[in-house]
């Protein structure tokens, strides 16, 4: 059976990073994902005055739970929305002034609701040209904390960003949410933080976070969940088999979840203590599904519809349209060039099956790694799609094209 050996998740490297240079000692990175979004996140780190050491499989990291060494720095944020959105809020713990920039694909990203609350924390921080988007600056002189409110209904990464500054402020954080998307990916921050000493606690939309820092520890990062729905969805449409080791029922990861969906539509899968597999049976159903709370599988599974005997449904997206670029409308308009029958709403997107899909199409990558990864799935039964960009995919994955490839051969579909 193919094994394939996805590298470490983005989300989680990109929290330990944080926690790591907000703890107390050294810590030590287990197979940390090494990707531009990782890459720039850890460089942000060094433009601040953190040391952080790298090895191929090890990253080190001297804790400064006082805040950047640096009295000042300028921090180019690449395309990386968790490094736009959490090194800001790191640095505002500390004592300084800190400029923030990014590409223009990320300055369209939004972080109002983020630097509302920051600054509701007291935090001097200003936004140079739009409101609510790089670039920033921020004059740090440590947070007090105490009680915010925070609307994370576009993303759960604003969420994340408050909870991880919580050890940090004076007095610790209450933070009421009046909306929240990805819930999952907040209870991987939950449990992250824990794991290096500190226990939020819930109390209805309340978390309460208490003041007193982090401890360092040895953390180890698991594989990419989202990566791996590439590799899960290819064994369902083509009748192969797929195991990815290291994402088992311990997984903190919400996007597992994306097993399920493809167990619906009619895969056999299998989630052991250490692994998962999923073994496609010839057949794909359609199906309704709400996929709220694993958004960033949404092109995945949007790829491989036109080969479900029904319509596929997928509800309660909005968020995806304030991503990398408007997935839900780079979804729509790939899927019409192959041919295929689709309809979209504001939070929703319908495909219907009809023609065959043709082929030698060429696919619009919007420079979003997702879709790129996403439709060299439907490549597998649709001949001769080509991207736009196919380089995109090194902000999460630089050998996913020679890591599918590899797949394709082993399916027989090469």
């Amino acid at each position: 059976m193919p094994e394939v050996a996805v590298p470490g998740s983005k989300s989680i490297t990109a929290r330990a990073l944080f926690l790591a240079a907000a703890a107390d000692g050294v810590t030590t990175l287990l197979r940390p994902l090494r990707s531009d979004d990782t890459e720039g996140f850890a460089d942000g780190l060094t433009r601040l005055g953190y040391r952080v050491g790298r090895t191929p499989d090890t990253w080190q990291v001297d804790g400064r739970p006082q805040g950047p060494a640096a009295p000042e720095a300028d921090v180019y944020c690449r395309d990386g929305a968790t490094t736009a959105r959490f090194l800001p809020t790191l640095a505002a713990a500390g004592h300084g002034t800190y400029r923030f920039d990014a590409s223009p694909q990320m300055r369209r990203r939004p972080l109002l609701p983020l630097t509302r609350a920051l600054r509701d924390l007291g935090v001097d921080l200003r936004h140079e040209e739009q409101e609510g988007h790089h670039p920033l600056t921020v004059r740090a002189a440590g947070v007090e904390g105490g009680e915010v409110t925070l609307d994370a209904g576009q993303s759960s990464q604003y969420l994340t960003a408050l909870l991880l500054l919580g050890p940090l402020t004076r007095e610790g954080l209450r933070a009421t949410v009046t909306d929240l998307v990805s819930v999952p990916y907040v209870e991987i921050t939950i449990a992250m933080m824990r794991a290096f000493g500190v226990e939020v606690r819930r109390e209805g939309d309340t978390f309460v976070v208490p003041p007193g820092g982090y401890r360092a520890t040895t953390y180890s990062v698991e594989p990419d969940a989202s990566t791996a729905s590439y590799f899960f969805a290819a064994a369902a449409v083509t009748g192969g088999e797929v195991t990815v080791p290291g994402l088992g029922e311990g997984a903190l990861q919400g996007d597992l979840g994306f097993v399920e969906v493809l167990r619906r539509m009619g895969a056999r899968v299998t989630v052991g203590r250490d692994a998962t597999t999923v073994r496609g049976t010839g057949e794909l159903r359609g199906l309704t599904v709400n996929m709220r709370d694993i958004s960033d599988t949404m092109p995945t599974l949007a790829a491989i519809a036109p080969f479900a005997s029904g319509p596929v449904r997928i509800e309660d997206v909005a968020n995806t349209r304030v991503k990398e670029c408007d997935r839900l409308d780079a979804c729509a308009e790939n899927l019409r060039r192959l041919g295929a029958d689709v309809a979209t709403g504001p939070d929703w997107i319908e495909i219907r099956p009809g023609a065959p899909l043709v082929g030698g199409t060429g696919i619009k990558s919007y420079g979003d790694h997702r879709i790129v990864m996403s439709f060299a799935v439907t490549g597998l039964r649709v001949p001769g799609i080509s991207f736009d960009d196919p380089g995109c995919v090194r902000k999460t994955f630089p050998g996913f094209h020679e890591e599918f490839g590899a797949l394709r051969a082993r399916l027989g579909t090469a």
